[in-house]
């Protein structure tokens, strides 16, 4: 089995070589780019499996990196963790807004850095194996393929968009909380806010266009996939 790939965007070598130091100790190929264009060009070239994005970088920065890698449709499917001494909410926000599957605060311990590098690749690879096939109505997820169709169109999607669509439409009509969608969404023991499934739901209301009604919000509780008599609602 072939080691993962990771590439390292960052311009401040000391902590882009710890990161890559402790990469290489867990087994993952890493690679470093100290700009921005130059991780673009990088991935273009040979897509790795994972990127660390820092957004401080001197030329294009992380946000944009993340905003260009989520446009193009032959990359978009490439997991991003960014890592940031931005820690306010609003950064955080944005980040997730953009497409990022996870977002790390500096200074950050190695060890919990590589638990969030273990568990976005989990969440990957466990999506490239399921074989299983839903459709319902209009909506159909296939996890073998990685694909979300409304009406017969694909829809383009993040990593975590598509896992937290996927887990409320295996069971439409039950309400799923804000907990259940982080364990399921985001792997056990990750830290998450309630803020950020909020603003995962809205840009993936956003995305089903005219659909976006299909997710329904139980106040107090958490979100569902609406259903009528006659099945999923779309």
């Amino acid at each position: 089995m072939s080691r993962a790939r990771v590439l390292v965007v960052e311009d401040e070598a000391d902590i882009a070589n710890l990161i890559q130091f402790n990469l290489s100790r867990e087994g993952y190929d890493a690679d470093i780019a100290s700009t921005g264009r130059t991780a673009l060009t990088q991935i273009e070239q040979r897509k790795p499996d994972l990127v660390i994005l820092d957004i401080m970088l001197p030329d294009l920065d992380g946000l944009e990196v993340c905003r260009k890698i989520k446009s193009d449709p032959s990359l978009r499917t490439i997991p991003i963790l960014m890592v940031s001494a931005r820690g306010e909410e609003s950064d955080i926000v944005v980040g997730l807004e953009l497409g990022a599957e996870d977002y790390v605060t500096k200074p950050f311990s190695p060890r919990v850095l590589m638990a969030r590098v273990k568990a976005v690749l989990r969440r990957r690879d466990g999506d490239a194996v399921s074989g299983i096939s839903l459709q319902e109505g209009t909506l159909t997820i296939d996890p073998a393929r990685h694909i979300v169709e409304v009406d017969g169109q694909p829809m383009d999607l993040t990593l975590t968009q598509y896992r937290l669509l996927y887990f409320l439409a295996k069971r439409p009509g039950f309400v799923r909380t804000r907990e259940q969608i982080v364990a399921a969404v985001r792997g056990s023991g990750t830290v998450l806010s309630s803020r950020a499934i909020d603003v995962h739901i809205a840009a993936l209301r956003q995305r089903l266009g005219d659909k976006g009604d299909l997710i329904e919000t139980v106040r107090g509780v958490g979100y569902r996939v609406a259903v009528t008599d006659r099945g999923i609602k779309v």
